[in-house]
């Protein structure tokens, strides 16, 4: 119970003081914005720092900082100290120093960035990796809302024909919020979706101080427990958790307000806080998941999307408990909406189609919807599909993570500045996703731990090698580069 109070003081407090510190690093000036720059009425479109928010919020808050929490805890009560340090030094940052780099380079999606601060060849591999993450969060954000309101809304099984019904009419939404310019669709429903979410949050809070306070620990145990399933906390429990501490996601999403963001001064708020938000969130499902499981009230060995329903009832009570549920089902679809927009942009871009044309716009969309339906009738028709799903989406977010932490770390060496607050964090996230990956045996190469550690610890220090040696060695080719 402390822990998870010492937790969210951190998650606060910490977040407070070290957003200056970040921030300081960057300087946010009175420089004009893409938004205001290149304005186009689609894309590059002003709108308040609320309503920015807000967008940002429930584009970077999907089903991660629930079912990745709802898991994580089964690690034990160390997930209260992991997941508000992790967000504080790693995820924020990430955030925070993906959005104000693309705003600086005229809106640029990461790939741009990847490839002006990297290298061509580097971004030739991420343009896989991130087009490949993209994929899957569409997908993953399609089956989880889907199975949510088949299951706590309509009272279905997720398994019966009807589903199918559900996963199209989530796809149209995700076509047209696609399409669409961004201040017609998105713009106009987020705030509806934000007050969901809140209340969701907040409510399941409420009822967990006046009604779960003596469960938040495992009876017999500190802060670690015996995973049921003989995981190991690390490497699993960072890609389990995944969006609820650090999100390479994010910057697809991050970038894409960067480009409707009118003052830098309003990035740290934007970009840094809402990934606190998120991990607010992240704590808040977690120590719900806990009370139940160290109660008896559910199974560890519960699904995830199953635990939803039950932690939502058991705080709020039937109305309450529904009204927890639709901000559930709100998070996913709208990062999954973004993440499709995203990879429109970045296919488009990449391609030079020109995206000011509904008709390109609506082309570009097309392509991308038919490999997440393939993925999706996979996931859906394999018994383990979606566990399958997720553990592929765990790591390669985090994967993708390292590329944004190396921009990062490249354009602070390049001005002059502390760099270790964004190289220490990729350094350490590697060393996770490749012990991780090595050691998995269902969808890695399951190697003996022990050697995936060594393995993970030699390629996180050639990661913290080339990325500073590449930064010192392109210095003045980078700044000859102009991305607007």
């Amino acid at each position: 119970m402390v822990l998870f109070f010492v937790g969210l003081a951190i998650l606060i407090f910490g977040g407070i003081i070290y957003s200056k510190v970040v921030e300081s690093q960057f300087q946010p000036d009175d420089r004009e914005t893409p938004a205001v720059r290149k304005a186009d009425g689609v894309d590059y479109v002003t709108m308040s720092k609320k309503k920015n928010w807000l967008i940002n919020l429930l584009n970077i808050a999907g089903t991660g900082p629930i079912l990745g929490p709802i898991q994580g805890i089964l690690f034990g009560p160390i997930a209260f100290l992991a997941i508000p340090l992790g967000c504080v030094f790693a995820g924020a940052v990430h955030d925070y120093a993906t959005g104000m780099i693309s705003m600086r380079n005229g809106g640029s999606q990461v790939p741009k960035l990847v490839g002006k601060y990297l290298g061509t060849n580097v971004k030739r591999f991420y343009n896989i990796v991130i087009a490949i993450l993209l994929l899957l969060t569409g997908t993953v954000f399609v089956y989880t809302p889907g199975d949510l309101i088949a299951n706590d809304i309509m009272g279905l099984d997720p398994n019966s024909n009807v589903i199918w019904i559900i996963y199209g009419t989530i796809f149209i939404y995700y076509i047209l919020s696609t399409v669409l310019p961004i201040d017609k669709l998105i713009g106009r429903i987020y705030p509806l979706f934000g007050a969901f979410l809140l209340i969701s949050s907040i409510g399941v809070f409420v009822g967990i101080i006046f009604k779960g306070l003596s469960n938040l620990q495992f009876d017999g145990y500190g802060l670690f427990y015996d995973h049921p399933g003989g995981q190991k906390f690390i490497p699993s429990f960072f890609i389990t958790v995944a969006c609820g501490i650090l999100s390479g996601f994010h910057g697809s999403q991050v970038t894409l307000v960067s480009r409707t963001v009118s003052k830098e001064k309003e990035a740290m708020g934007t970009f840094y806080s809402t990934m606190i938000t998120e991990g607010f969130i992240a704590m808040i499902w977690a120590a719900g998941a806990l009370v139940l499981f160290s109660s008896g009230k559910a199974a560890l060995d519960t699904a995830g999307t199953l635990m939803v329903g039950q932690i939502s009832r058991t705080f709020m009570g039937s109305i309450g408990g529904y009204l927890a549920i639709i901000g559930v089902i709100a998070l996913p679809i709208t990062s999954g909406d973004t993440a499709f927009r995203s990879l429109r942009l970045i296919v488009s871009e990449e391609l030079n189609i020109d995206q000011k044309s509904g008709v390109k716009r609506a082309s570009v969309a097309a392509v991308l919807f038919i490999p997440a339906i393939i993925i999706l009738v996979f996931a859906k028709s394999n018994p383990n599909g979606f566990n399958i799903l997720w553990r592929y989406f765990g790591f390669t977010n985090q994967f993708v993570a390292i590329f944004a932490l190396g921009v990062a770390t490249t354009y602070l060496i390049t001005k002059n500045k502390n760099y270790l607050m964004t190289l220490i964090p990729g350094i350490f996230y590697a060393f996770i996703v490749f012990s991780f990956i090595i050691s998995a045996k269902e969808i890695g190469f399951g190697l003996d731990l022990k050697i995936s550690y060594i393995l993970g610890a030699i390629i996180a220090v050639l990661y913290g090698v080339f990325i500073v040696k590449n930064a010192n060695k392109r210095r003045n080719e980078i700044k000859n580069i102009v991305l607007d």
